[in-house]
């Protein structure tokens, strides 16, 4: 059985969890051309050592190393397209799902970045599969990269957005221990 990150919180995260007021048009614009975007593997082979470093990181996570070379590619592209970087998603990731790419919360968010099926009807894609691992990626990147933008570059508020957690820091809190602890490096890989 993997071992997770324990951070105490009696509060669990729930990404995306609110339906916005109202969708903004540059929001469902980016969402729509995001996930019509085709997924290249040649663009997702790019960043070998970036690769190489989270590799063994993951492992307590994933231990099938197929899965894990899949994940951190899929990550690696979807954060790059987006203007992320992977190692914050990958702590997103770890904080909403632990790496499962089947998980459903009880609040109905769903896969690796705990989407929540409002936003597929928010951009006309009813029958998207939010399980699936790529889409999922694709999702999640998008909605905390339109969050930072809306923030004007403030991670902390990004992030507790992407939770439905607005006003509060731990969620935020719980993805930055997650990075320091497992994905942040010194080196610029």
């Amino acid at each position: 059985m993997a071992t997770f990150l324990h951070v105490s919180s009696s509060t669990p995260a729930t990404a995306a969890a609110q339906v916005p007021e109202a969708l903004p048009p540059t929001l469902i614009d980016t969402l729509t051309e995001a996930t019509t975007f085709p997924f290249d593997s040649q663009r997702r082979a790019t960043t070998e050592t970036w690769l190489a470093h989270r590799h063994d990181r993951l492992a307590r996570f994933a231990p099938q190393a197929e899965r894990r070379l899949a994940l951190l590619a899929g990550v690696q592209a979807e954060a790059t397209l987006a203007g992320l970087s992977p190692d914050i998603v990958m702590a997103v990731i770890q904080v909403e799902s632990g790496f499962d790419s089947h998980a459903v919360s009880s609040a109905g968010a769903q896969g690796l970045m705990q989407i929540m099926p409002f936003w597929k009807e928010a951009i006309g894609r009813a029958d998207d599969n939010l399980l699936d691992p790529g889409l999922n990626l694709r999702y999640g990147c998008t909605i905390l990269a339109y969050y930072l933008k809306l923030e004007s570059g403030d991670l902390t508020r990004a992030l507790a957005r992407y939770n439905g957690s607005l006003g509060q820091t731990w969620y935020p809190e719980r993805v930055m221990q997650a990075w320091v602890e497992y994905w942040w490096t010194s080196d610029a890989d």
